[in-house]
């Protein structure tokens, strides 16, 4: 993750942040003394650009990204959060209005130990976590329903309680 996010500043793209399950999950991983990797589907790569939110954009963004980590052993998962609306239906089932920022965007995330990102420019390490840090640390799943379903977050919880058993749950309801 480290090294992720040190050589992504090497695209000199001021909108990004590394973030999402990602974070958390390398968190959760040092707290329970896993390997940092463990039960890491993928590492997301979210930046923002709206001058350009065709897929043929996107699509050159993404391939450029990944050649320039194809030695990673966890997959890139690289996404302008600027045409997420775009897409969403299709992949979700429902309409979402489209992003105003990339903060935007990361407000939404599914949980509250998930809504993350972090970057380092210019020698400053950033960070955004709308909801604060204590639930990531805690090891506290929330769902943000902002945007999520139900169904949704509790496809999330089955999954990620099954390799972080000690994670405390907070149900939807």
């Amino acid at each position: 993750m480290h090294d992720v996010i040190l050589r992504a500043q090497d695209f000199k793209i001021d909108n990004y942040y590394i973030g999402a399950g990602c974070i958390a999950q390398t968190v959760w991983n040092y707290l329970c003394e896993f390997p940092l990797d463990y039960g890491i589907k993928d590492i997301d790569f979210a930046y923002f650009n709206d001058s350009d939110v065709s897929e043929e954009a996107e699509d050159k963004n993404i391939e450029l990204i990944n050649n320039h980590f194809c030695n990673l052993p966890i997959k890139l998962d690289i996404k302008n959060q600027a045409r997420v609306h775009l897409w969403y239906k299709d992949h979700f089932g429902y309409e979402i209005k489209p992003y105003p920022s990339l903060e935007d965007a990361i407000n939404t995330w599914p949980t509250t130990s998930t809504a993350i990102g972090i970057r380092k420019q210019d020698d400053q390490w950033h960070v955004y976590a709308p909801y604060g840090l204590n639930d990531l640390f805690g090891m506290i799943v929330r769902a943000n329903k902002i945007q999520i379903t139900q169904q949704i977050y509790e496809k999330k919880i089955e999954s990620w309680t099954r390799i972080w058993t000690k994670l405390q749950v907070i149900p939807w309801a």
